[in-house]
């Protein structure tokens, strides 16, 4: 029997998600302040500076006399529980490849919250088209709030593609070798997609967390988000996410038969597509 997809909590748990996460990036200065030492004061005051200007609750105080409120509080508790929640009760679509282990599971929530993103991101395009045409009275925040969430809808849904193994390939001659071969080829992409991240995240480590994050850089516009400041570690982190998906799929998928793509439509996905709509 078929799995029932869309219920309310696999898609209310990731916008809740998205808020939260969205919450605490926004505040993450506080976070910083309170719990890491800066060596620098006129770097603290820089940060400090950064934060009270950006601080959604400035009357709230510092639940520790620091400041970190009560709602950075909750969030920060609410962020893991919530990634749990939905990635125990996320269900894989017919369409979709479920896999067993637990990253394949946050990998498929990390895929609805990257779906409840791009909602977002659309809503805020069309707000600011409706005040910029319409009310003529444009906003400074929505171009950059919709760039920043496109860069972390770019940068989770490759996670989530690396999971569902819907990356480009190219199979005219993994489809033409043996099996044994296609492992090989198998077992030679993942170890090259290991060694990038890993070059990659011990090159930029300091470059990325250091200079961008610790110091929390700004995007230089109107709104000034912290785009470097989030972005640059936000790949780092993907990357690796993607390197370990990346292994595990090798695993999983070494004692499977092969794969023979052809130029056929799938007929089994079609109806599978069909099913997903509604339609008979």
């Amino acid at each position: 029997m078929q799995k029932r997809t869309g219920g309310p909590i696999e898609w209310l748990i990731p916008l809740a998600f998205v808020g939260v996460m969205s919450w605490l990036i926004w505040h993450m200065p506080a976070f910083m302040l309170d719990w890491i030492p800066y060596t620098s004061d006129s770097l603290r005051g820089q940060v400090e500076a950064i934060y009270k200007k950006a601080d959604i609750t400035p009357n709230l105080g510092g639940i520790f006399g620091g400041h970190i409120d009560v709602i950075d509080m909750t969030a920060l508790i609410l962020s893991p529980i919530l990634a749990v929640i939905g990635a125990r009760n996320v269900k894989a679509a017919g369409i979709e490849y479920e896999g067993t282990s637990s990253i394949d599971r946050a990998a498929l929530f990390i895929g609805r919250v990257t779906m409840m993103m791009i909602a977002v991101m659309t809503i805020v395009m069309l707000y600011e088209v409706f005040m910029r045409y319409i009310v003529e009275k444009p906003t400074e925040w929505a171009n950059e709030m919709t760039l920043w969430f496109a860069s972390f809808v770019f940068l989770t849904s490759g996670f989530y593609a690396m999971q569902q193994r819907s990356h480009i390939r190219i199979f005219l001659l993994y489809d033409a070798v043996p099996r044994w071969l296609q492992k090989v080829f198998d077992t030679i992409s993942t170890l090259l997609i290991v060694m990038f991240a890993f070059f990659l995240v011990y090159g930029s480590f300091k470059q990325v967390f250091v200079n961008k994050l610790y110091k929390w850089e700004l995007y230089g516009s109107a709104f000034n988000p912290p785009i470097p400041a989030t972005l640059q570690p936000m790949v780092l982190i993907v990357i690796t996410l993607v390197a370990i998906q990346a292994v595990l799929n090798l695993i999983a998928d070494w004692n499977k038969e092969p794969v023979i793509h052809t130029d056929e439509p799938d007929e089994e996905e079609i109806e599978m597509l069909r099913k997903a709509v509604g339609q008979d």
